[in-house]
């Protein structure tokens, strides 16, 4: 009975060391989850923001009008993947991208419920105050750009 009782006792320590073992690692994938999202959001901005400054030089060289609009997605004309498109209000899912049209920004919100935002700067008649307070700021490129405003923890908070 000895030898059974120290198998069983061995095998509850074996279930404990695999159950902290799989916490630490649910903890790590949950970190790497949230930095995946963060660098998804980063590249569909550089991606944005080139497209912007390609259709800046098409409209150089051959001539065209510029959108009316503050909503990048109207200049590049490719929206993001999970683009609900321009609401004035908040949505309720988190990881995906719409234009808030109250504060003309470009919005990603994260499944965590914390925002990104970004304001279109430079062209148009109707971006004349943000090509000024957006001189020489990283991110304009040509003239036209993508300015990072301050994050927001949720959408709840102004």
């Amino acid at each position: 009975m000895d030898r059974r009782a120290a198998r069983i006792y061995e095998f509850w320590i074996t279930v404990a060391i695999i159950a902290v073992l799989a916490g630490v690692l649910l903890n790590r994938l949950g970190s790497s989850q949230v930095q995946v999202e963060d660098a998804a959001m980063q590249l569909e901005i550089a991606t944005l923001r080139s497209e912007l400054l390609e259709g800046q030089a098409h409209r150089e060289v051959f001539g065209g009008a510029l959108p009316a609009s503050c909503n990048p997605v109207d200049w590049t004309g490719r929206a993001p993947a999970n683009y609900l498109g321009a609401l004035d209000v908040v949505p309720v899912t988190g990881g995906v991208w719409y234009f808030d049209t109250r504060n003309d920004a470009l919005v990603y919100r994260y499944r965590s419920g914390r925002e990104a935002r970004f304001r279109l700067v430079g062209g148009g008649e109707k971006n004349d105050e943000r090509r000024a307070e957006g001189g020489g700021a990283p991110g304009i490129l040509g003239g036209i750009g993508l300015r990072r405003l301050e994050d927001r923890p949720s959408a709840g908070n102004p």
